[in-house]
């Protein structure tokens, strides 16, 4: 019985954590459409979370085609794709 508790408070926490990572997700191309230089540590400092989190974050994101860097690491910018 304590196995299928915490089996089951185990799924409610994933799908939590994949509801609150979309909609982080979703906030970073908020951000990046309107300003597109912003760097990883000022998206962090606006969304409330890690600079860590905001960089597996843009990972995911540019894995799916959904962001691309444009320019050098320095002085480049984000591409917001649709």
């Amino acid at each position: 019985m304590l196995q299928a508790l915490l089996d089951a408070m185990g799924e409610t926490l994933a799908a939590g954590s994949e509801k609150s990572s979309e909609e982080s997700s979703e906030k970073i191309l908020a951000l990046l459409r309107s300003e597109p230089r912003l760097p990883a540590r000022v998206l962090a400092e606006r969304l409330g979370i890690s600079p860590r989190a905001v960089e597996k974050q843009i990972a995911k994101l540019r894995e799916r085609g959904r962001l691309r860097r444009i320019g050098p690491a320095k002085g480049g910018h984000w591409g917001v794709m649709q």
